[in-house]
């Protein structure tokens, strides 16, 4: 897509050139202001539907700012709300005016709320909850009203409280005194320990040590808000505009941006680690399998980073530090050291130098496996994402690994291939026009139309096929954007039989990531970010739009999230359906009798008793997201737990499923497992989930089908020949 952002760049530099944003023009205002006035010109400029900034607007910013602050209405007071009200009709003329009055007012007073809560949450916990007393908490904070007072308003946390101690009081009531002791403490509170090592808690020793639990829990969290600058709060006013455009665009602060780039990417620089902040620093919470600190083996999870230093450098205490800000003296280029001065599990200090890398998230990268049955070995490729490297697409991208696990499962002899897009957010346009072509001669993949303009089709031009073979492609609600064009263009070209949910995620529009800094000549405010823009919309091969509709699975079957609100269609401000002329393509005919084993694999999904048990969850499921309101008596508590615990039990059978299937990794893989043990076990637990997936051994079966299917076809021509 760097043609199409190369399009938007210019057509916004253009603009741009008539009006100014340089330093001059707001040498007496802020990097807000600055901010606020470029984005807005963006979004007006360059967004694929563009929406009038007027009173309507200006309402619907307000209440959703308030919702993301606030959504459980436990900081705001009915007054505030009242105050803030006199803005509710000026916003689109401040946005206009670049005046940020109204996030000045909320900002201060969300502030001095926040402060008021940490009073009202340590006095709470302070008092023992009475869990005999009946009363119940409604969580469908939407319908709820701002109370009037702080009197109204403790007693709202107070229920919230008791809430989200209740469930730690009940596992506390079942536990034996040592379990609360800490590991590490010393002599006498281990032989303590000891001593008690059979005694049940007491129900108030649970009760204290549940609101004790509750009350750290608290300090986190608020030790994380405490962290934040006006500038994440700035970022979040910003968002509340930009999303009454459409629910994918969006403003990344230059440090999100940054993440942003390294989840597309799969990778970063850095010690190949991830953090949690601590009081003294910053705790190992995880080690990246191939990453330096996993390759030198002497930082373990659980050790604690205290100081960091670069190379030789006198270190800086991390003690007290944001976490983002930690994170970045760790970070740096591939090559350079840092010294991370680390307090180890047991209690001891030592100075650890590691010299930083390119890290790679394995699990954002294609893996595939292969799938024996009887005789017979097929191949599946599981996608997480359609991953690129912005800054350079030679390097790892989704399209390039997918052809290499392709020809290595061809290798070793795959019969039928399966390609797993459930849980897939999609990602780079490019790296999906390619991958289809994988298994089509030649031909379109997916139109795309830009505002106010024809379409344009973008093709596989490579005759090549990599591969021929039955193809089927699983999906769930979940499959968005990429996913959706390579399901609809393999289901249009009936060169796959699509598996999975009535319809995946709905989401039909193409964004481009544009460096705000790109857009103004000269900038002393540092960097300004990001925004990530609705430029276009795809369309299917056939004309019609996935936006909204999605793709609608040749074999239906239900899972999890079968009756919970979660597409397209359930975010806010989505752009609408529409059709454009179809493509000029023809359709796969190496099949046949495709409707045949369509036809075939629905009789069976229907009878299966493993899927029928799979919906029966899903309506429970929906059923208990319905549940509004809570008891916040121990004894009605527990009676609900039974019951829960008793449909667990009846629902136990979907993760005791066994398919028969045998998943084996691939030689070029087993080959790693002798140096990486991390990479064996997470393959294991892959395999292991893989054949216990009822909807993995119904694409193999349909495989089988097409396999068949194909040797007849075969048969019967050399009969004729």
């Amino acid at each position: 897509m760097k043609r199409n952002l190369a399009y938007v760049l210019t057509v916004l530099m253009v603009a741009v050139a008539s009006c100014s944003f340089t330093n001059k023009t707001f040498e007496n205002d802020d990097k807000d202001k600055l901010l606020l006035d470029i984005i807005t010109y963006v979004l007006e400029k360059g967004h694929y539907e563009p929406k009038a900034i007027d009173d309507d607007f200006s309402v619907r910013v307000f209440e959703d700012f308030i919702d993301i602050l606030d959504p459980t209405k436990r900081y705001f007071l009915e007054s505030d709300i009242e105050e803030f009200e006199q803005y509710k009709f000026q916003l689109d003329d401040q946005i206009k005016n670049t005046d940020i009055t109204f996030f000045n007012v909320v900002y201060a007073r969300l502030v001095e709320r926040m402060n008021n809560v940490k009073g009202i949450y340590k006095e709470i916990l302070q008092t023992p909850f009475d869990y005999s007393k009946q009363e119940t908490l409604s969580i469908e904070y939407k319908d709820a009203s701002f109370v009037s007072s702080k009197k109204e308003l403790q007693e709202r946390w107070r229920k919230q409280l008791k809430y989200a101690t209740l469930g730690t009081y009940d596992s506390k009531l079942s536990r034996h005194k040592h379990d609360d002791h800490d590991d590490h403490g010393d002599a006498k509170s281990k032989k303590e320990c000891k001593d008690h090592a059979d005694e049940k808690i007491t129900a108030e020793e649970a009760e204290i040590a549940a609101r004790k639990t509750t009350e750290t829990t608290l300090d986190d969290f608020f030790s994380f808000v405490d962290d934040l600058e006006r500038k994440d709060w700035f970022a979040q006013y910003i968002n509340s505009i930009v999303d009454e455009f459409d629910p994918h665009t969006f403003y990344f602060a230059p440090e999100e941006k940054e993440k942003f780039d390294t989840s597309m990417s799969g990778k970063f620089e850095g010690i190949g680690a991830r953090l949690q902040k601590k009081p003294e620093g910053a705790k190992i919470v995880e080690i990246i399998s191939g990453g330096p600190v996993w390759r030198d083996q002497r930082i373990e999870v659980g050790d604690e980073i205290i100081k960091v230093g670069q190379d030789g450098e006198d270190p800086i205490d991390i003690a007290g530090m944001r976490l983002d800000d930690a994170i970045k003296l760790i970070k740096g280029p591939e090559g350079t050291v840092v010294d991370l001065t680390v307090r180890k599990v047991d209690g001891s200090n030592t100075v650890i130098s590691i010299t930083r890398d390119i890290v790679e998230l394995e699990e954002s990268y294609a893996k595939s496996a292969n799938i024996i049955k009887e005789q017979q070995q097929f191949g599946i490729i599981n996608l997480p994402k359609f991953y690129v490297d912005f800054e350079d697409y030679s390097n790892r991208n989704a399209a390039s690994d997918v052809a290499k696990e392709v020809k290595r499962l061809k290798e070793e002899g795959a019969e039928g291939l399966i390609i797993d897009l459930r849980d897939n957010g999609g990602g780079s346009l490019k790296t999906v026009v390619e991958m289809a072509g994988l298994f089509i001669k030649d031909g379109p993949i997916v139109q795309v139309r830009s505002s106010g303009e024809g379409k344009d089709v973008y093709d596989d031009k490579d005759e090549r096929i990599q591969w021929g073979g039955p193809l089927v492609i699983l999906v769930n609600e979940l499959s968005a954007s990429a996913s959706e064009i390579l399901a609809a263009a393999m289901q249009d070209y009936k060169r796959a039989i699509v598996i999975g949910s009535k319809q995946t995620f709905g989401k039909g529009t193409v964004q481009n990531v544009i460096p705000l800094d790109n857009i103004v000549r000269s900038n002393e405010h540092g960097d300004l970010g990001a925004i990530k823009l609705t430029t276009q919309k795809f369309y299917r091969i056939n004309g019609g739009s996935t936006q909204l509709e999605g793709v609608k699975s040749d074999v239906v079957v239900p899972d999890k999230y079968s009756y919970i609100d979660l597409g397209e269609r359930d975010q806010s401000n989505p752009l609408k359906w529409d059709k454009i002329t179809p493509a000029d393509y023809t359709p796969w005919n190496g099949y046949i009798d495709y409707d045949k084993t369509v036809a075939s694999s629905t009789k069976r999904m229907a009878k299966h008793p493993q899927i029928k048990l799979i919906e029966e969850n899903a309506k429970w499921l929906k059923a208990e997201q319905e549940e509004t309101e809570i008891s916040l008596n121990y004894e009605v508590y527990k009676t609900e737990q039974s019951k829960d615990k008793e449909k667990s039990e009846y629902f136990k059978n979907l993760s005791e499923y066994d398919s028969h299937l045998t998943f084996k990794s691939l030689k070029y893989e087993e080959a790693l497992f002798t140096k990486d043990s991390v990479l064996r076990e997470k393959r294991n637990r892959w395999h292991k989930q893989l054949a216990k997936d009822v909807y993995v051994e119904e694409a193999v079966n349909v495989l089988q089908d097409l396999k068949l299917n194909n040797i007849k076809q075969a048969k019967l021509a050399s009969v004729k020949g």
